[in-house]
Formats: structure tokens, C-alpha cells, sequence
């Protein structure tokens, strides 16, 4: 399997109260490895998936950590370091009602689509999983757009998760899924489902969506997830555990369910699989397994 996104440095802000602003606020921090893409690829790795991940970094210290730390985990990286470009960051905001994320791109915006088509060239993979994140933003959408391109020229099954909500409002949902339109599955939660299918519930969403795509499954949390596919709808419970931190839980999902899938699993069977990776995921801090 190949993955292709981003690939950044997490800062993990967790806080139990309000942030008081202008003034100081009790917060625990942990800097570690982060990005869509890349999370999803080490939580594929962790189900026993043999996965490359394509992605951009900065020729700095932090780049060669993430790399390092990818490597340590068992993914393969097809990594570029750019030089005079600082290796993505982002702030996660962590309260006990949500979470928001401050973001700094940084070289995941330089992603070349010449190397996006030779790792999947050279890789023999099956299967392209792409973070949304590369089509919503001008600089990386070219590689974006290589990938699955490349991914049809050469029959590979294809996903894509929706990344995000507030830069899929920006791009807007016609452009969007005009990008990944005839993709084999479509992952998004619910924020992403309400722009890009407008209002409704999670089935109707998801079934409004496979006139785009093929497949969609829309996650909504501790409430589960739906399927939609060949005119039928399937529901996936979530994994009840006790919650750390929920950052990285949907890329473990989708990792989890894309495995599933991939592997010959029904929909049923894959959204367990997602759930069940996803607990694991929600059970400890950080992005990663």
C-alpha cells in the first residue's frame, strides 16, 4: 500500500480548562511525529500492512526526526527533504470538549508530483490512500491530483480522507469532489460530511456521496460510522475504552478499515476493524501507535 500526504511535527497542547487568554493557562505538552498521511501510515504498518508513504519535510532536524521515527515503526519513506523549508508543524489544542489545530504547512505545501508518480511507479503497490490534505492547498494540489491519476493509469484501488472542514469550506465541495471523483472510497466525519453533502444523516451523507465516488463511510465518532455503496448502507459501531487523547483516532480508523478492505473484508467487517484500531488509538496520547 502507498500513502501520500503529510508529514509534520506535533505539538500536543492538552488542557483541562478554558485557555485563558492573554494570560496563562496549565497546559501538559508533547512535541512528537504528526501529519494525516503519515499517522495513517504507521497505524497500517502497526495492523501488519506493508506501507510507503510519500511526503514532503524540510532539510532541518525535525524532518530527519519524523523520518527516523516513521522508519523505527516499519514504513517505508519515499521522503524529499527540501532545503530552505521548514518541516511542517502543528499546534493540536487539546480541551476536554475539542480540539483545534494552528498550522503551519511548512514543506508539506512543496510535495513534487514527479516524485508523488515515481514512488508509485516503483512501489508495486495495490492500493493509494491520499490525505485530503495535499488537494486543499495550492502549492501541494498538483501532487495530489498526480497521485491518483497515477493510481487509475495503473489500476490501483484508491481512497482519500477529506482532511479537514474548515479548508474543504475554502476550496469548496464542487471543486473537491470533482478532484477525487470515480475514487473507490471516500472517508470523511462529520464536520467534512456536512460541507461536501450537505445536512442529513450520517447514511444519507454517505449515500449522496456515491455519486461521486464509489464508496463513502462517514465517521461520527463514539456514535459509529456508515457506509454507503452499490445502493446499500452498512453501520459500524464504535469500540467503547476509556479516552486519552483523540488525536490520530480517525487516521487509525481508516487505517484499520482500508486494511480491512483491501485484505477482501465486507464493509461490515472493515468498519470493525476501523473502530477497533481506532480505540487503541483513543486509549493513549499522541497521533501514533
Amino acid at each position: 500500500m502507498i500513502v501520500v500526504g503529510d508529514l509534520v511535527t506535533d505539538v500536543l497542547v492538552e488542557h483541562s480548562g478554558p485557555i485563558q487568554i492573554g494570560s496563562d493557562t496549565n497546559a501538559s505538552i508533547t512535541v512528537s511525529g504528526g501529519g494525516q498521511a503519515a499517522n495513517t501510515a504507521a497505524w497500517l504498518a502497526r495492523a501488519g500492512v506493508r506501507v510507503t508513504l510519500v511526503a514532503a519535510v524540510g532539510d532541518d532536524p525535525a524532518g530527519r526526526d519524523r523520518v527516523a521515527e516513521l522508519v523505527a515503526a516499519g514504513v517505508r519513506c519515499a521522503v524529499r527533504a527540501h532545503a530552505g523549508a521548514p518541516t511542517g508543524s502543528v499546534v493540536v489544542l487539546a480541551g476536554p470538549d475539542e480540539r483545534t489545530m494552528i498550522t503551519d504547512r511548512g514543506a508539506s505545501l512543496l510535495l513534487d508530483p514527479a516524485d508523488v508518480v515515481a514512488a508509485i511507479t516503483a512501489s508495486g503497490a495495490r492500493h493509494l490512500h491520499l490525505s485530503g490534505y495535499p488537494l486543499l492547498h495550492e502549492g501541494s494540489r498538483a501532487a495530489g491530483l498526480a497521485a491518483l491519476a497515477a493510481a487509475s493509469e495503473r489500476g490501483l484501488t484508491t481512497s482519500v480522507d477529506a482532511a479537514s472542514a474548515a479548508p474543504l469550506r475554502v476550496v469548496g465541495a464542487r471543486a473537491f469532489l470533482t478532484w477525487v471523483r470515480g475514487t473507490d472510497l471516500l472517508l470523511c466525519n462529520a464536520d467534512e460530511a456536512e460541507v461536501l453533502a450537505g445536512p442529513g444523516t450520517a447514511a444519507a451523507q454517505a449515500d449522496r456521496l456515491t455519486a461521486e465516488v464509489r464508496n463513502a463511510v462517514v465517521k461520527q465518532g463514539a456514535a459509529g460510522a456508515c457506509w454507503a455503496g452499490d445502493g446499500q448502507i452498512w453501520r459500524g459501531r464504535s469500540t467503547r475504552v476509556p479516552m486519552k487523547d483523540p488525536t490520530g483516532a480517525g487516521d487509525a480508523f481508516a487505517a484499520g478499515l482500508i486494511a480491512a478492505w483491501c485484505s477482501g473484508g465486507t464493509p461490515q467487517s472493515a468498519l470493525a476493524a476501523g473502530a477497533a484500531l481506532g480505540a487503541e488509538a483513543v486509549a493513549k496520547v499522541g497521533a501514533r501507535p
